[in-house]
């Protein structure tokens, strides 16, 4: 692990492994707080690494550290539950020493009984001797090679406060300015904190560009794609963010997060029965995060349903709106949305 600042959330991710792996090792950045106190109750394998605005390169220093066969990386708000950590030992005990590089999924965000909803594939258990190395001063990871083996074992990222917004352009920005050119992961990346600090403008510049120059990874491509349709939203052209959900289908069949996206573009548009067939080729998909890209569950059947329920409804449907409803009902007994539907339904004799 590579930490700074972080005693609110590392006591509770080292109590979810402290049981399961066979050493800790702990690089600090620079902390000020109790991080380091901290973790000293659960390790004696903690380094100094003076920060330099570069992800990899203290990723890299905190592997040279390691001794163990295996390296498991996580970050300090991550954590690993019980579930998880059942199999994490079973896998343990079955894994070939063949294997060079174990992809996990990655849960960053949930909804309110604690189903992952946002999910994609890291490369999370390397063997040590493979030397792997860090890319990326931001956004850092490990292009996986050799014999890679999928599990389901996964690590859920449960942040407890935001972290610092501008810390990453601000890396990219140094980066441009000391006259790096950005490879085209970096480019995808930099083009999403542009949009995710509202520079729309900017940020459609850098997503056509890394998606002309047609040198991106496909999962980068799709996100791209989505992204960019989201500037062209922000900006009012809507007719160019939904030519750039199409232009997704270049790379792939269409994701459900896609045909969610053109869906909501009808239906603002009060177009209900195009709406209808995009929510319902949505719910014909099935999410697949082996391939390591971003999926959002939701929108392969809990999303489109609710949206099927509001297309319905507003061609004077009911009883169809009250299906899908009770179709979402089914992804989520509890949503506070779906109830309301419900008593809505039940006012008018569904």
């Amino acid at each position: 692990m590579i930490v700074k600042n972080e005693q609110d959330v590392i006591a509770r991710c080292l109590e979810s492994v402290k049981n399961i792996v066979d050493e800790i090792i702990i690089v600090d950045t620079g902390s000020c707080d109790k991080t380091v106190e901290i973790a000293s109750q659960y390790t004696k394998n903690i380094y100094y690494f003076e920060w330099i605005d570069d992800f990899a390169a203290a990723r890299n220093f905190s592997f040279s550290k390691a001794t163990q066969q295996y390296l498991l990386w996580l970050d300090a708000d991550d954590i690993i539950q019980q579930n998880d950590r059942e199999e994490f030992l079973k896998l343990k005990k079955t894994l070939s020493d063949t294997v060079d590089v174990v992809m996990m999924p990655y849960h960053t965000a949930f909804d309110q009984n604690n189903n992952p909803t946002h999910s994609y594939y890291r490369e999370r258990l390397l063997k040590r001797e493979s030397n792997f190395k860090w890319l990326g001063a931001v956004h850092e990871a490990i292009p996986p090679q050799g014999n890679v083996f999928y599990s389901n074992v996964g690590i859920s990222h449960k942040k407890l406060r935001p972290s610092d917004p501008n810390r990453n352009i601000r890396i990219f920005e140094k980066l441009i300015a000391e006259g790096q050119i950005l490879e085209p992961r970096q480019q995808f990346y930099y083009a999403r904190e542009l949009y995710y600090h509202k520079k729309y403008q900017e940020a459609i510049k850098l997503f056509e560009q890394f998606l002309q120059e047609q040198k991106g990874w496909v999962e980068n491509n799709i996100s791209a794609c989505i992204d960019l349709a989201h500037c062209y939203k922000e900006i009012n052209q809507p007719q160019n963010a939904l030519l750039s959900l199409y232009r997704s289908f270049l790379y792939d069949i269409p994701r459900g997060e896609v045909c969610c996206e053109i869906g909501n573009l009808f239906l603002a548009r009060k177009q209900y029965k195009i709406a209808i067939f995009w929510f319902q080729t949505a719910t014909s998909q099935k999410p697949d995060i082996s391939t390591g890209g971003f999926f959002t569950t939701d929108c392969y059947d809990y999303i489109p349903y609710m949206q099927l329920c509001v297309c319905y409804d507003r061609l004077g449907d009911i009883q169809t709106a009250a299906m899908y409803n009770q179709k979402a009902k089914q992804c989520k007994p509890n949503d506070a949305a779906v109830l309301q539907n419900e008593k809505y339904f039940k006012s008018k004799g569904f």
